[in-house]
């Protein structure tokens, strides 16, 4: 199975907080880059784990840089080359639990499954990667024909799902986390979180 840890985005809400990116946040020693890799590692032996960036600085153990040709929109994020059967996709500013890796690294899937919160998602598990390809082309498609307001990986969801493209829901092929991840996206969010660890 390939690992893609998504870090190529622009951190605009982070405004570098603390002099570094949020992808390289440290909790309990290691940064966010760090704890997913080898969580990944330690349920998937064999796991290519790749993180998408243009950053060097992003280096980790256990993983490999990948430079993303394209990454206009948010959803550019899903690298479009590096789509293919049996990969999943994961989010670099997010703080993986041991439990929430060993979930979505034992999950079983026939074409796509979805994990998250009732407000994210943090993770993308795919057997076959046309049927994510196809996806994410049409919701790329829509937004840039200005149909559609985002297009981030909830509209791949309910592209998949054959739900309405403006409006949150969650139905089947998606697991449900219950505070086993925790998305980083401001200064505040990580103040909040690691307060309670």
């Amino acid at each position: 199975m390939k690992y893609i840890i998504m870090a190529d985005g622009q951190g605009t809400r982070w405004h570098n907080f603390g002099g570094v990116p949020k992808h390289l946040v440290e909790i309990n020693g290691k940064t966010l880059l760090a704890n997913v890799t080898s969580l990944v590692r330690k349920y998937d032996s064999d796991a290519e784990v790749i993180i998408t960036t243009h950053n060097e600085k992003y280096e980790t153990e256990g993983a490999t840089l990948y430079a993303p040709l394209n990454n206009e929109l948010e959803i550019d994020r899903f690298t479009r080359e590096l789509i293919g059967d049996n990969t999943c996709f994961l989010y670099g500013d997010t703080y993986y639990s041991d439990e929430a890796v060993k979930q979505i690294v034992e999950a079983e899937v026939d074409d796509l499954l979805f994990f998250g919160a009732k407000t994210s998602i943090v993770g993308i598990k795919i057997h076959d990667g046309d049927v994510f390809r196809a996806h994410f082309e049409r919701v790329r498609q829509l937004y840039v024909e200005g149909k559609i307001k985002q297009c981030i990986g909830w509209q791949v969801y309910l592209s998949f799902m054959n739900l309405p493209l403006d409006e949150k829901q969650i139905k089947d092929k998606f697991v449900l986390f219950d505070d086993l991840t925790q998305n980083f996206n401001t200064p505040e969010d990580i103040e909040k979180f690691t307060a309670n660890i």
